[in-house]
């Protein structure tokens, strides 16, 4: 799937179930909740924090998946497209960080 067709999914779940989108700012609010979420697992799993015994199954799959679907809700919402986005991201980063990476003494093993 590509991500303009996942952006497309997520507008049509949204008009067929979820009868409208929520506003921008309560979306907004979601994704640092959403965030949080991997966050959390994120320390749990790769830090030194331990999880708490109601907290050993939760999925890092399914709450990434839960950031991505608000960012596209976002994103549907304000007219972006993420594919076209992203496209343009990466060659900025191309141009601005090809070389600054690589020259980076501190990435150097």
């Amino acid at each position: 799937m590509t991500i303009t067709e996942a952006q497309q999914k997520v507008d049509d779940w949204i008009k067929t179930y979820g009868v409208r989108y929520f506003s921008e700012l309560t979306n907004m609010a979601i994704l640092t909740e959403e965030v949080g979420e991997v966050a959390r697992i994120m320390s749990r799993r790769f830090g030194e924090q331990s999880f708490k015994e109601s907290d050993k199954n939760i999925s890092l799959d399914d709450e990434l998946a839960d950031v991505l679907w608000v960012v596209m809700c976002i994103a549907n919402q304000t007219g972006v497209d993420l594919e076209n986005a992203l496209l343009k991201n990466i060659e900025k980063k191309t141009t601005r960080d090809s070389s600054r990476h690589i020259n980076n003494e501190k990435l150097k093993k």
